[in-house]
Formats: structure tokens, sequence, C-alpha cells
């Protein structure tokens, strides 16, 4: 939920907005800051990663402010209920363990400590503390925790940006102590702090140098900053800044991790485990590879690491506790996907029949052919996903018992950097539905809406065949039975398919509709639907209806009404 920039003192409605912004800003760069991204790996995902990371942080404070589920789009929601505003203390903890959890590469776990850092302080709520003495003590404390949290810090990165920031604020904070400064003034000397530090991480790393880019990690940082001197004072920065670069950047040609001497894997997970047991696991994962950052704390950690053998990465793991959420990248992949254009937005359309992957092909969606008694699992909605090779999706399941597969395959994806919304479909026909208002110009958020709504509104039913003898809601049907199903419930029994579908069509247009869809099966003869066609015209005269053949494996007969 966006949050209209204003001035603020620095509690939880503050964390609220700053969260807010950082996430916007971050959106906004990021193609930039994954064009910049030369170091530690030139495998251009840092903006991704860092947008990612937020956006976690993001959806965790939401929750913690009752705004409903954490990974759904914005404006639509379910199963919400009001409860009371959090604390300081509450909300920052929760923005940093979102960010925690949802930490992606070498700079989202960075970010993440550093907002652990934020709220090792600010949680605390110490009393008799003025604010801008305590945002000072949080960001040095923020920049001291993320240095010990890489292996081997190098300068000229994310790690010096905090650093010149923590120094920056800390001097504002002396003259805070004094009634000088607020905590919006100790902001906006963290922001100017860092974006001079930014400017001269080309002369310290000569990676960037060559490069001519500044640090792609460090530019995220500083839009960070501002957003939190935005949220305290409710001035806008003057200019962009993750787009102000030291010297102009060509987007270089970047080699994979192989081609430029380093390990050829990154390795990710989420670890539950005690202080001893990580000291030994960073000892240990230390010795196998470098961009070793381990972040978290009472427990909860997040293990980050480039190594050749990853088999080794994630058994250094099961040593030292319950590794899980685990990701293994190989840059030579992720290299070659990210030189590949992507589209900005796609749909991903689970179908059961030939004919209907076809419709749906037509208008423009990547299609998952889904068998009877075979349905699909998450890798194959995973590479469903990838291949539709878009900035956004929304994934379209056409059953309710896939939902639960869609959403996994949602979150693996997302940690792809690929922004997706699941639409509870439940039949092709909503589907169909779904795809005919879908508007790939419009923004992500009022596009998944519309198609959400065009979805709830279509009821949909189907014509089967019973195997076996059964209790149904409309009665016990024998083997043989033509059942006529609504919304999923089974509302006719019948012992002929063309007056079965009548009786669901009678039923199904008695509440009202405007556009009748059928989906014929292989085996269902035309003259059905010139049937079904004409009683609609004859019951209904203001109804149209338009017909389409399902193809193989495709049910006997599906039925939308809108």
């Amino acid at each position: 939920m966006a949050h209209e920039p204003g001035p603020h003192t620095l509690d939880a409605e503050a964390v609220r907005t700053w969260s807010s912004l950082a996430l916007a800003a971050l959106g906004r760069a990021r193609e930039d800051i994954d064009a910049i991204n030369v170091y530690p790996v030139a495998d251009a995902d840092t903006g991704t990663n860092l947008y990612l990371t937020a956006e976690s942080a993001d959806r965790a404070l939401a929750a913690a402010f009752g705004d409903g589920p954490a990974d759904g789009p914005a404006g639509v929601t379910e199963g919400t209920s009001a409860a009371p505003a959090p604390t300081l203390s509450e909300a920052v903890r929760a923005y940093a363990h979102g960010a925690l959890i949802g930490a992606r590469g070498n700079s989202g776990t960075i970010l993440a400590q550093l907002l652990r850092g934020v709220a090792d302080v600010l949680g605390a709520e110490p009393a008799g503390r003025a604010p801008g003495p305590l945002l000072a003590q949080a960001l040095t404390r923020a920049a001291e925790e993320a240095y010990q949290a890489v292996a081997h810090p190098v300068e000229g990165t994310m790690l010096t940006v905090a650093g010149a920031a923590a120094r920056a604020g800390t001097a504002a904070g002396a003259a805070a102590e004094a009634a000088v400064a607020t905590a919006a003034d100790v902001a906006r000397a963290a922001y100017d702090g860092a974006r001079a530090a930014l400017a001269e991480t080309p002369g310290q790393l000569a990676a960037l140098g060559r490069a001519g880019v500044v640090d792609a990690g460090g530019c995220g940082l500083v839009a960070v900053l501002g957003a939190l001197w935005q949220a305290l004072s409710g001035q806008e920065p003057a200019a962009e800044p993750v787009r102000g670069r030291a010297v102009p950047v060509p987007r270089p040609e970047q080699p994979c991790a192989e081609e430029q001497g380093g390990p050829a894997y990154e390795v990710i997970y989420l670890l539950e485990a005690g202080e001893e047991a990580v000291g030994e696991l960073r000892a240990r994962l230390d010795g196998l590879g470098d961009s070793l950052v381990v972040v978290g704390g009472d427990g909860l950690w997040n293990v980050h690491v480039h190594v050749d053998d990853p088999g080794a990465a994630v058994e250094a793991g099961v040593v030292a506790g319950r590794p899980y959420r685990i990701r293994i990248t190989h840059f030579g992949d992720e290299r070659r996907r990210a030189r590949a254009p992507r589209v900005q937005r796609a749909v991903v359309a689970v179908v059961q029949g030939e004919g209907l992957a076809g419709l749906c092909g037509e208008a423009g969606a990547t299609t998952v052919l889904a068998r009877p008694g075979e349905p699909p699992a998450v890798p194959e909605l995973l590479d469903a996903i990838r291949r539709a090779h878009a900035r956004e999706v929304v994934l379209l399941p056409g059953a309710g018992e896939l939902r639960t597969v869609a959403s996994a395959a949602a979150e693996q994806a997302r940690a792809d950097g690929v922004r997706v919304a699941v639409i509870p479909t439940r039949s092709a026909v909503q589907g169909l539905a779904a795809l005919a208002v879908h508007d790939p110009e419009g923004s992500f958020d009022e596009d998944v809406v519309a198609m959400t709504a065009a979805a709830g509104a279509t009821r949909y039913g189907e014509i089967a065949v019973a195997e076996r003898q059964s209790f149904t809601s409309a009665g016990i049907c024998q083997a043989g039975d033509v059942l006529g199903l609504i919304d999923g419930d089974v509302a006719v029994i019948g012992s002929g398919l063309p007056e079965t579908a009548e009786a669901v069509l009678a039923r199904m247009l008695g509440s009202g509709g405007e556009l009748v869809t059928l989906v014929l099966g292989p085996e269902v003869p035309d003259a059905l639907a010139a049937r079904l066609e004409a009683y609609v015209q004859h019951a209904h005269l203001a109804v149209d209806t338009v017909t389409y053949r399902g193809g193989r494996w495709s049910a006997p007969l599906l039925i939308g009404v809108e």
C-alpha cells in the first residue's frame, strides 16, 4: 500500500512511509542498477535483488499493519481484518524480518543486515533519547553489523556507502544532542554522505573504474536513504539519486563467472541454527568460495556464498542446522537469460485441451497443457513463467486445486526477479474472460484487478459423465449419468448431454448474463452447439453466444456466463 510522503516523527508510520518510498525508488531504478552491476559478479541483477528484498520487507510491514496478505497485488485482498497499529519497535522489527527472509543476492543480504542494525536500535525504544541521536546510532549500528556480516569486506562497495552515511549521520546526531538538528536532519546528512561516497567508488574499486560505473549496491542504498529522508521531512530528493553516476555509463558486455575467473554458482538459503554453529559455518563456507555474507540472528539466518561446489555449501548448512528455501543459480545461465530482451508483461495460463491452448496462445498467453488426471506440478509452471521471459507475469491456474501449486511457482519466480500475480481462476472460461480484458500497456496492479474482476464475474459450468455411483449435492448419481456442474457443484443429474446442458444453461442464466461461452470437447458434435445457441437466442434475446473447440483432453462441455 502506498502512502503519501509527508513529514513524520520517528514512529511506526514513518517506517511504513519509508518502506513504501524505498520500494518505489528501487522499482524506478531497478533496470539502471542492473545495467551497472559489475562487482562482485557481472550478472546484471543487483537492482532486481535489492527490489525483491525491499518488496519482501514491505509485505511483512504491511502485514504488521493489517493491510492484508503479503503476496497479493495492490487492490486485491482477501481475508483481511482490522488490527491495532504496531509500535515503532514492532514495525521496524517486522520490516527487518521481512528483508531477512526475502533477501536476494549479495546486495540484498547486506541490505537486510543494514535494516536489522537499524531495528536493533530503534526496536529497543530507549527512553529519553531524542529521535535525531537515536537515528544516528541506528545508522551506525547498521553499518557495523553489515561489515561484520561480510567475510571479507571490500571498500568501494555498498559497505563503503553505508559507512559514510553512518559517519555523516553521527555528525548530525551530535548537533541533535544539542537540540539543533532533528531526525530528518540526520537522515538528510546520511543521504548526502552516501551520495558523496558513491561518487568516489570508481576510484576505490578497480572493477568499477575499468567499467566506468559507480557501485550498483551503493546506488541502491542511496535510494533507500533518500526515501528515509523523504519520509521524515516530506521533501522529495532533488534528483533521482540512483540515476546519477560518476562518469557516463555504457552497458558493459558482462562475461559469466567462469570467464571472470570466479566461482560458478551462487547459493542462498535460510538457516535455523544457533550462534556457535553459524560461526563454524562461516569458517567452512569461507574455505569453499567467496562473496560470503551471513546475516540475521536469534536463530534465523540468511546465508549467501559463491562457490564451485553448491552441494558442499548446502551440506555445510545441514551440519549447522536446518537450511530451507535453498536457491542455487549458475552464473552462466543467469547471464545468458539476462542478455535476452524481456517483455514487460505476459500471461501464463494452465488449460486442459489442445484447442484451448491454441486459443489462449493466439491471445498472447504462454500455456501449460494439463491432461486429465495429470495436473502440472510446480516445476512445469515455473518453466512456463521463465519461458514467458517477462518482468511481470499474470498466472491463471484454471482450476481450484492448482491454486497452491501456482502460488508456490509464483514464489519461486519472484526469487528470479519476476513480479507474479496469481488470479484464482477455477475454470478455463474464467481464464478466457480474464484474457479478454488483459491490458499489457496499463499498470500491473490495474491489469490484475481488472482481470480478477472479469474472472470473478464469470459463472462457470461443466458437463461431465459419472464414472461410478456417488452421492452428490443434487442426489445420487449412477455410472454413466450426465452431470451438470455449476461453480464446481453438481446441480443437475441427467441421462442425455443436450438436455442436461440446457438445464444447466437455464439455471446459470436465471440470475442474468450478457455473454455465454461454450467450449466443446472433441467428441461433441457441432449440432449440440447449434442447439444450445438456439436455446439462448430464443429464451434470452439480449444474450450473445460464442463457441470454441476445446480440442483433445478437454471436458465434454464447458459453459461460461458473464
